[in-house]
């Protein structure tokens, strides 16, 4: 029987971390104008870095709701044998498909946070023109919020299969009568 508490912690994780991605998203720095300093230096002037925050903090989430399923389910590969079948064929896809989502999301969220912290002060250019400052772009957090809601929905699909063919393997076969035996 799967566990009402590692199910709603997994589901709380997953959903905050979304929430947060999307954040992330709705929040990334955006560059208001090119100042020019004392000296004639062009910079550019961000906005908030609010997202970086956000999505660090959905990154970590994350990871915190896949390492709670992982040790609940063992890895899928640690801990006594599951009962052959659809249960287990399933877990192990869904195994599988939430481990590439996770570490799909775990790059979208780590490299749009990186970028988004990354912000050009001083660009000594010997022309006139505006320097080029560097903006993350739009998408990287929605994509890391898209594949973070794929992951917790494999995750939990994953613990639940597990968890339907770890019942499965603790029932004892029926007994059929023993050795059959005849006369000669």
């Amino acid at each position: 029987m799967a566990s009402i508490i590692i199910i709603a912690v997994v589901f709380v994780l997953d959903v905050l971390a979304f929430v947060l991605a999307i954040g992330a998203e709705r929040r990334r720095s955006y560059v208001t104008y090119v100042n020019v300093d004392t000296y004639g230096r062009a910079y550019c002037v961000y906005s908030s870095d609010a997202s970086t925050a956000y999505g660090v903090s959905a990154l970590l989430l994350l990871l915190a709701g896949q390492a709670v399923a992982m040790v609940a389910t063992r890895c899928f590969c640690c801990g006594r044998a599951l009962s052959p079948g659809r249960w287990r064929a399933w877990s192990g896809i869904c195994f599988v498909v939430c481990c590439i989502t996770f570490v799909i999301a775990e790059l979208c969220l780590l490299a749009g946070s990186v970028r988004n912290a990354y912000h050009t002060k001083y660009i000594p250019r010997p022309s006139d023109s505006p320097p080029s400052c560097a903006m993350l772009r739009k998408g990287v957090f929605a994509a890391g919020a898209a594949f973070t809601f794929l992951t917790a929905l494999f995750t939990e699909l994953h613990y639940l299969f597990h968890a339907r063919s770890r019942a499965a393997a603790d029932v004892p076969p029926p007994i059929v009568g023993g050795i059959g035996m005849t006369r000669m």
